[in-house]
């Protein structure tokens, strides 16, 4: 960074709140949400990035991506306790870490940052909870309700009216119709395109490329084009709802966190 730049960004953080941010775990995800933050910051300065935590020994005190790992998760609680977290944890094979990262933690919901890339095209009249990660790419329209601690991979199309339950996944390139509800928990694969009006259960699994055209009970897979049941999840049993996992609208948002992610949005005219 030349001098510059550095005077400048050293002028806009002593006029501008900058809030300091940790990323619950170390993978891809994560590494995809750091870039996600320095897009953010790249459009107005926002986050300050801490590092990562992760529960992995051999990870602590390395850079992963350029992001140091800087302890266990459950630093969150004692020396990082001032810094807004993300959760980024969950694959097709174990997608129930996120929630249950955040019941253990027992945080009050406003330490939860919601991130959405400045690329993102997203509805006025769309609600966004605490929690959620948006990647880039992403359209989000008219009346669309996206939970809390919900995962928006890259290049994603939520149309009107869906519902998006907490701590669910959609992975990249998923495409919903309309009115569409996808359950607490689920995960749609990548590539998956699901037809108007249909609703996913709670910790359903549909596979990557599936064209789903019927409702999808409560903890089953579906793969296939069309989808057809392939078998059931096995849901743990400590998996409860943690408190205060609701969205709320954007406009709540934009006045709650003028400095934050939806200032980024607005400035790039999405």
């Amino acid at each position: 960074m030349g001098k510059g730049a550095s005077s400048r960004w050293s002028f806009v953080r002593r006029h501008q709140r900058v809030e300091p941010i940790v990323i619950a775990g170390a993978g891809g995800f994560s590494r995809e949400v750091a870039q996600t933050i320095a897009a953010i910051n790249a459009v107005r300065p926002t986050w300050e990035l801490l590092g990562f935590v992760d529960d992995d020994p051999s990870l602590i005190g390395a850079s992963v991506g350029g992001v140091e790992v800087i302890g266990p998760v459950e630093l969150l609680q004692t020396a990082v306790a001032h810094a807004k977290v993300v959760v980024c944890t969950g694959r097709p094979a174990n997608y129930f870490s996120r929630p249950m990262i955040v019941q253990r933690l027992g945080l009050p919901p406003w330490r939860y940052a919601t991130l959405v890339h400045p690329s993102v095209s997203l509805a006025a009249s769309a609600e966004v909870g605490h929690g959620t990660v948006i990647l880039a790419g992403t359209v989000v329209t008219a009346n669309a309700r996206i939970s809390s601690h919900v995962a928006i991979m890259p290049a994603t199309v939520i149309t009107h009216d869906d519902d998006i339950g907490d701590f669910s996944t959609l992975a990249s390139g998923v495409k919903l119709g309309g009115s569409v509800r996808i359950g607490r928990g689920a995960y749609i694969g990548a590539g998956a395109l699901l037809r108007e009006g249909i609703s996913v259960g709670d910790w359903s699994l549909v596979g990557m490329g599936s064209v789903v055209t019927r409702s999808v009970p409560v903890a089953e897979k579906w793969f296939g084009a069309p989808a057809r049941a392939q078998g059931v999840v096995n849901v743990p049993g400590d998996i409860v709802r943690p408190a205060g996992v609701s969205g709320y609208p954007l406009s709540a948002l934009v006045i709650e966190k003028g400095h934050g992610w939806a200032g980024a949005v607005a400035e790039t005219g999405s």
